[in-house]
């Protein structure tokens, strides 16, 4: 049995497989990024793929605080086309 690994949504704090979820990037340069691959280098934060996980890390401000960098409205709109497919 292979261990499937777990990762926390930032904006409910449930714990989902990690294929489930969003990974939001700040990369080394500082850029922020959605990762689809789940390989990017840099600094992670995990959102479940549900609007409401956004609306609540928009209105918390959650990436900004987890990334430590400020989240441009571009990213919560990419997110937002990847939830709604």
């Amino acid at each position: 049995m292979k261990k499937i690994p777990m990762r926390r949504c930032l904006a409910t704090n449930e714990s989902f497989p990690k294929k489930e979820l969003l990974r939001i990037v700040r990369t080394p340069e500082g850029e922020v990024k959605v990762d689809l691959t789940g390989k990017l280098n840099g600094k992670g934060a995990y959102l479940s793929r549900n609007l409401e996980a956004l609306k609540i890390a928009r209105n918390k401000n959650l990436l900004s605080k987890a990334l430590e960098v400020p989240v441009p409205e571009e990213i919560y709109l990419e997110i937002e086309k990847i939830i709604n497919g």
